[in-house]
């Protein structure tokens, strides 16, 4: 089991993204997918998609992040993608239909964020677990549900194709003549 006790820092940052794009070519990269809820978590045990077990310990001062570099030498880098999130998208059809909805919302301590007239709660289990607790207002249609999935992105930069999915698979427009 490798012992992860920092964040190196981001691979969009210069000083890495260079030997990341030669490891890549190389098929050195191993990505560990961390499910959103377990980013703000500083101690973890997870495996990467190459089979690598990690103890992550990070210091108070860290966070896991899309894109975190987590280890990197001239023969292999190990990267952390953050697993898209879904949300379940809950649409009142009136003020008194929000405002119970609000209300059976916040007493079941749902993550959540607001987006305009829509309601977005966090899917940390399956969608028919959340529906049920709220089958009144959704099968007398006073609220609209529709699930989402949300790519997540890094805060240091924008996503790379590269290393969001497999890498042999990702496109990246550029010459190879280095």
């Amino acid at each position: 089991m490798l012992r992860i006790d920092r964040v190196l820092g981001s691979r969009l940052e210069p000083e890495f993204s260079e030997e990341l794009h030669r490891l890549e070519h190389r098929g050195a990269i191993d990505v560990v997918n961390v499910p959103v809820a377990d980013l703000a978590r500083r101690r973890l045990l997870i495996t990467t998609r190459g089979g690598e077990e990690l103890a992550i310990a990070l210091p108070r001062n860290q966070k896991l992040f899309d894109g975190a570099v987590l280890l990197i030498d001239d023969n292999r880098a190990i990267v952390v993608r953050a697993a898209s999130e879904r949300w379940l998208r809950l649409e009142p059809r009136s003020i008194s239909d929000a405002v119970e909805l609000g209300y059976h919302v916040g007493n079941l301590h749902w993550r959540v964020r607001f987006g305009g007239e829509v309601l977005l709660v966090a899917l940390e289990g399956r969608p028919e677990d959340y529906t049920a607790r709220l089958e009144n207002l959704i099968t007398s249609r006073r609220v609209g549900v529709t699930v989402l999935d949300e790519e997540v992105h890094d805060p240091h930069g924008s996503a790379e194709p590269s290393l969001t999915g497999d890498a042999e698979a990702a496109p990246h427009p550029h010459r190879h003549d280095h």
